[in-house]
């Protein structure tokens, strides 16, 4: 077993830890409870690569949260899956909705971001120029809010503004 495989393991082992005595010892409802141990189990079949079983579980636990700023991960989370399987579309709905929970999520608009930017290298190999450029001010508009976030991460995305004079 890798080195990697072998760390990976043991930190997802260590968070299901950690998670289980949070949950117990943090005052807390119930269906708060639950609504964590859906989301919980989502992210540990979400890192194997079982994305169906991790979507049931986070279904399951946005029925149960109540949270904005909870219900904002999860959303993320479900983003991430769409966009690993190719949805971009349904990526860029769950990221729009994350989002509307919680303004503060940089990774979520450089998820959009980057799924804009691939829209418009598409767009540029199918001939449409302009389209390929409404494509990619949509991505600088995107990673100009992540950045902003966080000043000092996405630092190829900041180059790429430089470079393509979208940065103003």
């Amino acid at each position: 077993m890798s080195k990697s495989r072998i760390n990976g393991n043991f930190i997802d082992k260590t968070f299901s830890i950690v998670a289980k005595i949070l949950l117990r010892i943090i005052p807390t409802t119930l269906q708060e409870k639950r609504a964590f141990a859906y989301y919980r189990d989502g992210m540990s079949a979400q890192s194997e690569g079982n994305y169906a079983e991790a979507l049931q579980n986070y279904y399951e636990a946005m029925r149960l949260e109540i949270d904005p700023y909870d219900r904002s991960y999860i959303l993320y989370n479900i983003g991430l899956i769409h966009t690993s399987n190719g949805e971009h579309t349904k990526a860029l709905e769950y990221y729009f909705r994350a989002l509307e929970r919680n303004p503060f999520l940089p990774q979520a608009f450089n998820n959009m971001a980057v799924i804009c930017h691939y829209r418009g290298e598409q767009a540029i190999r199918q001939g449409d120029s302009e389209i390929a450029e409404a494509w990619f001010d949509q991505a600088a508009e995107y990673w100009k809010q992540a950045i902003a976030l966080t000043p000092g991460n996405y630092i190829e995305a900041h180059n790429w503004l430089k470079i393509t004079r979208r940065f103003e």
